[in-house]
């Protein structure tokens, strides 16, 4: 082999791996990796905790107009559970709903290995920008701030809101 066809042959094989390391990014949670490690085998576990509106929805018209509304205005809270290559985690969001739109949302990280609380971190700060504003069966995180195992943890919490929300 020539220096040439080496070269060549190494810049193919660098090519490759940044791919595979992208993928590890992907939005399908059992092809992905937050850790960089082989995903975990297991299937993700259904959340456990219930959703309960930390204000008292409203009865009266929104601003939508009155009985166009799927969901009860108010903040509801849920924790969604999500399976990274470290084990179970969790994590707790907390949505403001108006006239079926996020105006609000915080997540709070739950997580207890160090690599997913700093995944759930970068999650949170970037949440709010992905859905305030967006009406809530509009939407369907799959990855933000490269956190892409986060984000089934908060689409599981939100489906128990919506089911706690529905008027």
């Amino acid at each position: 082999m020539t220096p040439r066809q080496k070269n060549l042959a190494l810049a193919a094989m660098t090519g490759l791996s940044i791919s595979v390391a992208l993928a590890g990014c992907a939005t399908d949670t059992s092809t992905s990796a937050e850790a960089g490690t082989a995903p975990s085998s297991t299937a993700d576990a259904p959340s456990t905790a219930a959703s309960t509106p930390s204000s008292t929805p409203s009865t009266g018209s929104d601003s939508a107009g009155a009985g166009s509304s799927t969901y009860a205005d108010g903040t509801y809270e849920a924790t969604g559970g999500y399976t990274s290559p470290n084990g179970q985690e969790e994590v707790d969001v907390s949505v403001t709903l108006e006239g079926d739109v996020i105006t609000a949302v915080t997540v709070t990280p739950e997580a207890t290995n160090p690599n997913s609380v700093n995944y759930q971190t970068q999650f949170a700060d970037g949440i709010a920008a992905v859905v305030v504003g967006k009406d809530i069966d509009e939407i369907e995180v799959s990855r933000v701030a490269g956190s892409s195992l986060t984000s089934g943890g908060f689409n599981k919490a939100i489906e128990t809101i919506k089911s706690e929300a529905a008027a």
